[in-house]
């Protein structure tokens, strides 16, 4: 046979019966539809989570007070845990590969100017902190390197905090009162929006030794230290460990490296995708089914003429070959709608709820249309191997 006369004979039915084509093909459709609109919103929700926790760098190592797991007997009767100290900092900033350290307080005050009033959050930061975390100051200055524990009353603004306070007006040099104590403002940072929900433009950042004793606190909350690229987080980390373990006497703090924080939310988000489209793949399912039972039909309702074909010298391969071509074109072709459906879904998503990210990477609508074509290639095989097997006498006699 052809392969012209085996095109033709494989779409003549499917044109025969549009209607009931149309409506096969419309099952695998919203199947395929399903699975790339769904994983489209996944891999967006991925993509964005991701850029929101590298903004700030790679190369971090975060240290917090406390253990986050436990072994053996409960901390509440052998609580010795120590806080993390200015000092702490300062012996890590001596590790060879390391490029930077800050310490963090955080917490809420009311920041003044004049009669306008707003509680924002305060963070308690180091000289360093526009390395560690890419944050530059729009105007100005960020805080002076100098002792923390005697550094001067100057206050750096976030944007939206300067907006609210000083709109149009210059605010280098003015005085504000932040907790009732009086801080000169020697510099903006530029904006730098939201992150999952918080606001980091509401902000003022103040000297981490002024933060301490604002909020009454021993020690700071966190230590981000940044090292050189193309270290090792991991011998950075260990290096930190065995340093302050030294100086606390055993590990009562967490090390966090950015890779193995990132490391673990690629996992979940990698779930999160695959369970959205797995949800899709029960419609592609569903759809599938559609085709064997149309094909079944289709089988028996073209006895006589698969009769003819084995009369006229076509072998069983290629009545199993037409067969199985008809239900992988009819898939396809659903399976391309479906593209379309997906595809123009997402980016319908996208447009109208810019808040709800979506990416449909090319990978994906190849994969999609390949599986479609799978789903018709397994639901035509039962069809076509019952077509095949029929004796020709017996099906013209049937006719």
């Amino acid at each position: 046979m052809h392969s012209r006369d085996f095109l033709k004979l494989s779409s003549s039915a499917i044109i025969a019966h549009r209607m009931r084509s149309f409506l096969t093909a419309l099952g695998i459709a919203v199947g395929i539809g399903a699975v790339v609109l769904l994983t489209s919103v996944g891999e967006g929700i991925h993509k964005f989570v991701l850029a929101e926790f590298t903004q700030f760098g790679t190369n971090i190592v975060a240290v917090n007070p406390g253990r986050t797991t436990t072994h053996g007997v409960s901390g509440a009767v052998f609580n010795t845990t120590r806080p993390l100290t200015l000092d702490d900092a300062d012996a890590l900033a001596h590790i060879p590969q390391v490029r930077g350290v800050t310490s963090f307080v955080q917490g809420s005050a009311e920041v003044e100017y004049g009669k306008r009033g707003r509680s924002v959050t305060v963070f308690g930061a180091g000289a360093q902190t526009p390395d560690v975390l890419k944050l530059q100051p729009a105007v100005g200055r960020f805080l002076p390197d100098e002792d923390p524990r005697t550094a001067r009353a100057f206050a750096v603004l976030g944007s939206t905090l300067r907006d609210e306070l000083f709109g149009t007006q210059n605010p280098l040099g003015e005085i504000v009162r932040i907790g009732g104590e009086r801080y000169r403002v020697i510099g903006v940072m530029e904006s730098k929006g939201q992150m999952l929900g918080f606001d980091l433009d509401d902000t003022v950042y103040i000297p981490t030794g002024r933060a301490l004793a604002m909020f009454n606190r021993e020690g700071v909350m966190e230590i981000d230290v940044v090292y050189e690229p193309g270290a090792s987080s991991v011998e950075v980390a260990a290096q930190i460990r065995r340093i302050l373990i030294a100086r606390h006497g055993f590990e009562d703090f967490t090390i966090t490296t950015q890779d193995d924080m990132l490391e673990t939310l690629g996992g979940i988000l990698d779930i999160l995708t695959l369970a959205v489209g797995a949800l899709g793949g029960i419609s592609l399912v569903v759809g599938g089914v559609g085709i064997l039972t149309i094909m079944i039909i289709s089988v028996n309702e073209r006895t006589g003429e698969i009769g003819l074909l084995r009369a006229l010298g076509a072998s069983r391969r290629q009545v199993l070959s037409l067969f199985i071509g008809e239900a992988v074109v009819l898939a396809s072709i659903g399976g391309a709608a479906g593209l379309l459906l997906g595809v123009g879904g997402a980016w319908l998503l996208g447009a109208t709820v810019p808040a709800l990210p979506t990416h449909t990477p090319l990978s994906y609508v190849l994969f999609a249309e390949l599986l479609a074509a799978a789903v018709g290639l397994a639901a035509g095989v039962i069809p076509a191997r019952r077509a095949a097997g029929l004796d020709p006498i017996e099906a013209l006699r049937s006719e």
